[in-house]
């Protein structure tokens, strides 16, 4: 078993629970890690940061405690966890449960991370040059996009050469690795058999089960959360710091709002964001069975699903 942070390298199983925030992700990932000796991995990017807690919905400290997590509370909010890291890091603990005999079970809401993983994306890791990005930023946005046609016509097909940020972090790739952006893109699937569940509710349930979210956090002490950042010193500009949730009580806090608002901005922000992930766990996907988190027979149906495929037999039930 290696430890590098590449792709698998053996024929294991992976499960992988996909869905909007707010589905009831959290609570099938641990029936199933109880049921079938799981480990869970977080795919949430909310979820990295220490000491932010109630406004990201960690799993509880019992929840914690039941089944074994992984990648929740792993960096400071002033620190960052780029893509790459991230998917580095999920390869290196699918190997580590893997070798211990247990089944891995990625879990999350957000799309790249999920899809870095499962598809095997290739991420460059090129640190920004600030030099070297002014220098392209310079050219101007029609020069740009010939440069971008005559080092990378692939980068050009696919990129909008209006989005001149864009343009210039695969000018920057290209020119400091000497090889064009599209090409260190390329996607390599880890060697894995995989199964995702997705799990979806009408949008309207969906909305309330959001609001009810929101109002437990405030219940639990949300806005004592953020005040105790900033009186750690922690910038309000911080990345962390403008996540969903975070930055309306921050914005209460410095009087700008008032919380009724506050809590109304982020149960509005919250359903957007879940409209955005449909984005990337699509109903038509043909690799995802989706299940109506509503039905009855929600948990049979999966059990059965994941019990079939772990024995490589064909499943009895299907999901909707």
């Amino acid at each position: 078993m290696h430890r590098t942070g590449n792709p698998p390298q053996g024929d294991g199983k992976l499960l992988v629970v996909v869905g909007p925030t707010a589905v009831g992700k959290t609570s099938i990932s641990l029936k199933l890690a109880q049921r079938f000796s799981g480990e869970i991995i977080s795919a949430d990017s909310r979820l990295f940061y220490r000491g932010m807690d109630v406004g990201t919905a960690k799993p509880t400290a019992s929840e914690l405690l039941a089944v074994p997590h992984h990648l929740i509370g792993i960096c400071d909010p002033v620190e960052t966890v780029t893509l790459g890291q991230y998917q580095r890091l999920a390869y290196r603990t699918v190997d580590e449960i893997l070798g211990r005999g247990n089944l891995p079970i990625l879990v999350g809401g957000t799309g790249q991370y999920v899809m870095a993983v499962t598809e095997g994306w290739g991420i460059p890791e090129v640190p920004p040059n600030l030099a070297l990005r002014a220098e392209l930023e310079g050219l101007g946005e029609d020069e740009l996009a010939r440069w971008l046609q005559v080092l990378d016509p692939a980068a050009a097909k696919k990129l909008d050469t209006r989005n001149v940020r864009r343009v210039v972090r695969a000018l920057e790739v290209t020119l400091t690795l000497g090889r064009p952006i599209s090409e260190v893109q390329r996607k390599s699937p880890p060697p894995l058999n995989m199964l995702i569940i997705g799990l979806n509710r009408e949008r309207e349930q969906l909305y309330e089960r959001i609001d009810r979210r929101v109002d437990s956090m405030i219940d639990s002490g949300l806005v004592a959360e953020v005040a105790g950042l900033l009186d750690r010193g922690l910038d309000r500009a911080l990345p962390a710091m403008s996540g969903l949730g975070y930055r309306q009580i921050l914005a209460y806090l410095a009087g700008e709002i008032d919380l009724e608002q506050a809590i109304e901005r982020i149960q509005f922000e919250t359903h957007r964001f879940a409209r955005q992930q449909a984005t990337w766990f699509r109903l038509d996907d043909p690799r995802i069975t989706w299940f109506d988190a509503n039905k009855q027979m929600l948990w049979a149906e999966i059990e059965d699903l994941v019990a079939h495929w772990l024995d490589d037999r064909p499943a009895t039930l299907a999901g909707t």
